[in-house]
């Protein structure tokens, strides 16, 4: 079996490789389906925590990548039409600013997760999914009646948000704001899960009456492991709301849900590579089968189903092996 850091550093050359290659071929748009890949690897890093850390089922996470877009296209639709968000009790004004986009988008999700969490943590099992994916339905539904961006229709902005020093009208700019990013995610999930705190959480996973006994609070631990898991997908979404330059609440569905959670799954839950695996996958299979038929996702899951019977650790367990348990 090969093991698991060196695969993990090929998939992460890979990401560097490639959007380089396409770069001087001149082909944007193999820029922009690596880009679509790295802020789906971003929203599943984050269900990830939730998912392989903390093990939370939540079919709701799609509430805060469309919060996450959200935020960006009322910010950015502002900011184009020059008026105000709100003119009480004070005036806020719309911004092109990536930095200020992200900060709006990662504070809105994070209250949103803090909320949904307490009272989804209520429950437990296939109560709390229900819940989670409830939640993810009632936002969805907002948007679209939420006529003053779109409603059904969505949103569309017509321009590119700046960021400092760089064109992000150039694909590959934008795609290395996004990979950095990731790369962030990625270093924060993997001492998360060596912390204290993440080797804590793991055992309230698995034991939580023994986490209990000792005077942690489970509950606790996996409230604040949703919140985390809920600002990185929501940051994830206003990237995704930037790459299109449009919002809608399809971003909000349970589809949504159903895809990050698919990435997760696909490349092999709590493995630090396993969602940027399933996401690069799942934009392959995308491209390679959707180029062949309208119901390329029926072949999706039969894979799916696959690696479910003879490969529960996904794809990168089933390359590297089990995963050690001191490294």
């Amino acid at each position: 079996m090969i093991r698991e850091r060196y695969l993990n550093g090929a998939i992460l050359a890979l990401l560097f490789i490639v959007p380089l290659w396409a770069h001087l071929a001149d082909e944007p748009f193999t820029i922009t389906l690596a880009t679509r890949a790295v802020i789906f690897a971003l929203a599943a890093v984050g269900l990830n925590i939730a998912l392989g850390l903390g093990g939370l089922v939540s079919l709701g996470h799609a509430a805060f990548f469309g919060i996450g877009g959200y935020a960006m296209g009322i910010l950015a639709f502002h900011a184009q039409s020059f008026t105000p968000v709100a003119e009480w009790p004070f005036v806020i004004h719309g911004t092109k600013s990536m930095p200020v986009i992200w900060l709006v988008a990662v504070v809105t999700s994070t209250i949103a997760a803090l909320i949904i969490g307490i009272l989804s943590l209520r429950t437990t099992g296939v109560y709390f999914i229900m819940i989670t994916l409830a939640f993810g339905q009632m936002l969805y539904y907002f948007a679209i009646s939420w006529r003053a961006y779109g409603g059904e229709d969505g949103l569309s902005i017509y321009i590119r948000n700046d960021f400092p020093g760089l064109n992000t009208l150039i694909p590959l700019h934008f795609y290395g704001i996004c990979l950095a990013i990731l790369c962030v995610a990625l270093l924060f999930n993997a001492a998360l899960a060596r912390s204290p705190f993440g080797l804590a959480l793991n055992a309230a996973r698995q034991t939580p009456a023994r986490v209990q006994a000792v005077g942690l609070n489970p509950t606790r631990l996996k409230l604040v492991a949703f919140v985390i898991s809920g600002a990185v997908t929501g940051l994830a979404g206003a990237l995704f709301a930037d790459l299109n330059r449009f919002v809608s609440p399809a971003m909000f569905s349970w589809q949504m849900s159903g895809e990050i959670m698919i990435f997760v799954i696909l490349g092999g839950v709590a493995r630090l590579f396993g969602p940027v695996t399933g996401a690069v996958l799942f934009v392959g299979f995308e491209l390679v089968l959707g180029g062949l038929s309208d119901y390329w996702l029926i072949y999706l899951g039969f894979l799916l189903l696959l690696i479910v019977l003879f490969a529960r650790n996904g794809v990168i367990g089933l390359l590297a092996g089990k995963e050690a348990v001191h490294d």
